[in-house]
This record gives structure tokens, C-alpha cells and sequence, in this order.
């Protein structure tokens, strides 16, 4: 398992969507335990292939620990509900600085394996906010789009000011 950089904000590859994967072979399971190297050195709870330039959908979650290590392979949200969250989110592309994002409570997603069986699962909870935060990313929308205009400007002034 290597640890690979990680894109830093504002690098324009983190806007960019990500392809569908294709191969479920060696190739994306050393990448997933790269990713996983990756986040936890970072430190964080989830990430995604698009984090290292890699613009494939590929995420790995752990919100307590390896042993709780999950990989989603094409992930999509298939359903929303209409109760909303808030949760602090950041980002490893962007240390250091969080804010408080609202989101839909619980969701429904589709997603492949390693090995490209497909599953249907629904999350809630901090799980849910890491899904849709980790999805978003894939889809190009990095976290802060999902703020007011005030609150993304006071963000990329504090990250900007603590990189230099």
C-alpha cells in the first residue's frame, strides 16, 4: 500500500467528474488499499479517487477504524429523504478548515464491490453525510459548493491564509 498525494484545493482536477470504473481487477484493489493508506494518513474518514487524480468512481469509507473500511465502486444515490442533517464536513484536499453542511438524513444508494457484484444498501446518520459528501466529489462537487456564497468565501479565505 503506497501513500499518494493528495490534490490540494483549488486544484481544477477536484471539479471534474468521474468515470464510471470498468475493470474489477487487481489494478482497482490495489488502488482502494492505496486510498485507504491515503485517508488515514491524512488524516480522514473518507476518500476518494478523484483526491489523488484519479478520475474514476472510486471511494473508501472508515468512520472507526480499518476494521470498519468499506469501498464503494460507482456509488449513486437512488433515493433522498426529506428530513435533513447538518454535519461539519472538510476535506483532505483542503486541511484544516470545516463548516457545518445540511443534507438529506437518510439516503438509498447502488453501488458495486471489488470484485463488481452490485448492492443496494440505505445509510443514515454520519454514514449517510460521508456517502453523499464522497459522491458529490466524484460528481465534481466539492464540499464547499454546498455552502452559501459568504460561508465559501470566508472558507477559502481561511484555508488560503493558513497555506501561507
Amino acid at each position: 500500500m503506497a501513500i499518494l498525494p493528495i490534490l490540494r484545493f483549488p486544484d481544477p482536477r477536484l471539479r471534474l467528474p468521474c468515470k464510471p470504473v470498468e475493470a474489477f481487477d487487481a489494478r482497482l484493489a490495489d488502488c482502494a488499499a492505496d486510498l485507504a493508506a491515503t485517508m488515514r494518513a491524512a488524516p480522514g474518514i473518507g476518500i476518494t479517487a478523484a483526491h489523488v487524480g484519479i478520475l474514476e468512481r472510486l471511494t473508501v469509507i472508515e468512520l472507526a477504524g480499518p476494521a470498519s473500511q468499506r469501498v464503494y465502486v460507482n456509488p449513486a444515490v437512488t433515493w433522498f429523504s426529506p428530513e435533513l442533517q447538518r454535519h461539519a464536513e472538510g476535506s483532505v484536499s483542503m486541511p484544516g478548515v470545516t463548516d457545518e453542511v445540511e443534507r438529506p438524513a437518510r439516503i438509498r444508494l447502488t453501488y458495486q464491490d471489488l470484485a463488481g457484484k452490485t448492492h443496494s444498501e440505505e445509510a443514515d446518520g454520519l454514514l449517510a453525510v460521508c456517502l453523499q459528501h464522497e459522491i458529490d466529489q466524484l460528481d465534481g462537487i466539492f464540499w464547499i459548493d454546498r455552502l452559501s456564497r459568504l460561508k465559501r468565501e470566508r472558507i477559502v479565505r481561511k484555508f488560503r491564509k493558513a497555506g501561507e
